[in-house]
């Protein structure tokens, strides 16, 4: 039985499948490319491939926005493909168990879309189960959720960053905001653009965010990175050389408004989960986490340790997993009937 229960994380930049008593057996852009509005010409990595290289007949998009479902007839044929993709073997495995990560901020018609995502894309579901986000997020981190403890979570993600405070497996408080690395991306298009009258598309932004950005101006070392775009007056391809500096520029707003977000949760904190926080600190997750020196940043202006966590991009499916494999926390998953 234990081979039927799947847990899935819908994340706008990527999806990934864990399976139960074998781990994450997928983890793939959550990306779709559809040729001339009706054939699906690529999905997943592959279709990232294309992402600003495909001629106009193909479309290459995300179904995923800010963490929900922008275009639920893409995300469904996407979901449908990936659990039907052969290298996962799953044909002869007959009904099946789902458990989907949703985030805590949505509205009740918004959850109910990823329920009759999963019920009608024909993927054999038996029975869904909800697990939210936030509480997902905190076991894939490794922190006990059921204990009378606060816990400060904060998941910088693709689209959103969502902000939570955590007891007794439940959230206190949570606080989404619309900043994520896809915001970043676009601040560092922007910035080039501005600085160097320089077009690039938003690849080499996350380039340039992954190889240079920090989190708080490093003074002693400036890294450089030579990109190609191009040039708005000549309209040609032409090289630049881009330093760190200016990437830090783009994004230093972006990240104080995550700070300032994060104090203002702690404002409204009971003292008791407070005093909790500041022993064991914040936690630190999602694929924008990796930004270099982020923990220094938190840590500056909020004067309280800041945890980064392994492998950040996928604490909320290593979470799901943890919720499918033992009968602890499976209270923290809400059923919902076909």
């Amino acid at each position: 039985m234990s081979e039927k229960i799947f847990g899935m994380d819908l994340g706008t930049n990527s999806f990934k499948l864990y399976r139960k008593g074998k781990g994450i057996i997928l983890h793939q852009k959550n990306i779709i490319a559809i040729k001339e509005q009706k054939e699906t010409s690529a999905y997943g990595d592959e279709a990232y491939d294309m992402y600003e290289r495909a001629p106009s007949y193909i479309e290459v998009s995300f179904p995923m926005l800010h963490g929900v479902i922008a275009n639920f007839q893409n995300m469904q044929s996407l979901l449908r493909l990936f659990m039907n993709d052969r290298s996962l073997k799953l044909t002869s495995v007959g009904k099946r168990d789902y458990y989907i990560a949703v985030p805590h901020n949505i509205t009740e018609v918004e959850k109910r879309a990823f329920f009759d995502l999963v019920a009608g894309a024909g993927i054999r579901a038996k029975q869904i189960f909800m697990v939210e986000k936030p509480i997902a997020d905190a076991l894939g981190a490794g922190v006990s959720v059921e204990e009378a403890k606060g816990i400060m979570l904060v998941d910088i993600g693709a689209d959103t960053t969502e902000i939570s405070i955590l007891s007794l497996g439940g959230i206190v408080l949570s606080k989404l905001l619309q900043i994520g690395g896809n915001q970043l991306d676009d601040a560092i298009c922007l910035q080039v653009k501005k600085q160097y009258n320089l077009i690039i598309g938003k690849k080499t932004a996350n380039r340039l965010k992954c190889e240079l950005a920090h989190a708080i101006p490093n003074q002693e070392e400036t890294k450089t990175m030579t990109i190609l775009g191009r040039d708005i007056i000549t309209g040609l391809p032409v090289r630049k050389e881009i330093n760190s500096a200016m990437v830090y520029e783009a994004i230093d707003e972006y990240l104080m408004t995550i700070i300032d977000a994060s104090k203002v949760i702690l404002e409204r904190t009971p003292p008791e989960l407070a005093a909790d926080i500041i022993h064991s600190g914040i936690y630190l997750t999602g694929g924008s986490s990796r930004i270099q020196d982020l923990d220094k940043l938190f840590e500056e202006n909020l004067d309280l340790k800041a945890n980064l966590v392994e492998n950040p991009e996928e604490s909320v499916i290593r979470g799901l997993g943890i919720v499918m494999d033992s009968k602890e926390y499976q209270g923290l998953a809400s059923v919902m009937r076909l």
